[in-house]
């Protein structure tokens, strides 16, 4: 039987909305007044087609927050015994936007139609990631769907709560970095002039620092509007640049050699990795698909052709350690608690466990990162005012010895 969503009033003049199963939109409508509610529009609930999967795409995907919160609702529906079809109509009653709301009823219609949970979210790759959809298939495939996204949610609020901890980490540093580039640029385009300008009707010589400052700073008020399109324009051009495969592979090579963001960087791709992993060799997927499907995961261009490699390593026969250890890629201590994990047969709780002590290494290098720029952008933008000051009082201090 079809199903139907609508948007009724109730007879306090309340919005109502819903999903109810119907043989045509006229008897759905007749279903509505006898439950005392006035209908107003009442649509078809239809699969997923080219169309509506590429106009969901141009309307934007689920943040990371409503996925987990989805993710979580859904789980719990389907461990309380009722069916994918149930959840999803109480999922859309339940859906806090429209934008959702359109979304869950697609992925109805398609099940409906007799496709699996994992293909009808495979429609939407923006809002369900690779892992995301190969969970969802191990999960019906071995009839533990309910715990698998219970675990999927897991995953994602981890992942939601890393990035807000990066987020905050760096925060501060940034308010710092611009507010230091605006008092500086207001100090030597609006300032400086002003106050040398004093000094230049008396005639007098002023300093060769003073000059190089005055004239720094005529040459910021020509020519500034220049620099800040140019500065645009250099961040447009690194952007296009950055879509070429092989310029983004040597970029992503060269912030690997740095000795702290690199060092960041990898600790975080290898933490996503291992947490993946963790979930999917603990959902019952054999070792070398979860090594497949994690690659999405991993970002940076060198470690996801050494995660490639290794998959490649795996399928010849190799253990998971020894693949992922050739490349030097990954942290030793990744490969070391992979390698335990092997031999005691408990693979999935050391990778969890190597994904919290990577996450660990996160938190301390970004603070370490953290305590390295703010001061360094205090000392920075305390030289340039004691230089401008400098170049204010040189003046005056001539002007005391000709008195004198």
């Amino acid at each position: 039987m079809p199903g139907y969503r609508y948007t009724a009033y109730d007879i306090d003049g309340r919005e109502q909305r819903g999903v109810l199963e119907s043989d045509s939109p006229r008897l759905a409508r007749s279903q509505l007044r006898n439950q005392g509610l006035f209908p107003l529009d009442v649509a078809l609930i239809e699969a997923a087609n080219d169309a509506d999967a590429s106009a969901a795409r141009r309307s934007g995907k689920l943040g990371t927050a409503d996925l987990a919160r989805v993710t979580r609702q859904l789980a719990t529906l389907l461990g309380a015994g009722l069916t994918v079809e149930q959840t999803f109509d109480a999922l859309i009653e339940q859906a806090e936007s429209e934008r959702e709301r359109q979304l869950l009823a697609r992925l109805r219609g398609s099940v409906l139609e007799g496709h699996s949970l994992g293909k009808a979210l495979a429609a939407y790759p923006e809002t369900f990631s690779d892992l995301y959809q190969t969970l969802v298939s191990a999960g019906e495939t071995s009839g533990k769907l309910p715990d698998v996204l219970l675990r999927l949610a897991d995953h994602v609020e981890a992942q939601q709560a890393m990035r807000q901890k990066l987020l905050v980490a760096l925060i501060y540093p940034a308010i710092v970095l611009t507010v230091c580039i605006l008092v500086v640029g207001g100090l030597m385009i609006y300032v400086v002039p002003q106050v040398v300008g004093v000094f230049e009707t008396t005639k007098q010589t002023l300093p060769w620092f003073t000059r190089a400052l005055l004239a720094l700073s005529r040459f910021l008020q020509t020519t500034g509007i220049f620099w800040l399109l140019i500065g645009i324009a250099a961040v447009v051009a690194a952007r296009a640049a950055l879509k070429r495969p092989h310029l983004r592979r040597r970029w992503h090579g060269w912030l690997l050699s740095w000795p702290v963001i690199g060092k960041t960087i990898r600790a975080q791709q290898s933490s996503q990795l291992a947490a993946t992993l963790s979930i999917l060799v603990g959902s019952g997927v054999p070792v070398l698909a979860a090594l497949t499907a994690s690659v999405g995961v991993v970002t940076n261009l060198p470690m996801r052709d050494a995660l490639e490699r290794a998959a490649l390593n795996v399928r010849e026969g190799a253990g998971l350690s020894q693949a992922i250890g050739q490349s030097k890629r990954f942290p030793p201590v990744l490969v070391h608690l992979i390698a335990s994990g092997e031999a005691s047969g408990k693979l999935p709780q050391t990778l969890a466990t190597a994904a919290d002590q990577q996450q660990r290494d996160i938190e301390i290098r970004t603070a370490a990162l953290a305590a390295l720029i703010e001061p360094a952008m205090i000392l920075f933008m305390g030289a340039v005012v004691l230089a401008i000051v400098l170049a204010v009082l040189l003046p005056i201090f001539e002007l005391n010895q000709l008195v004198k």
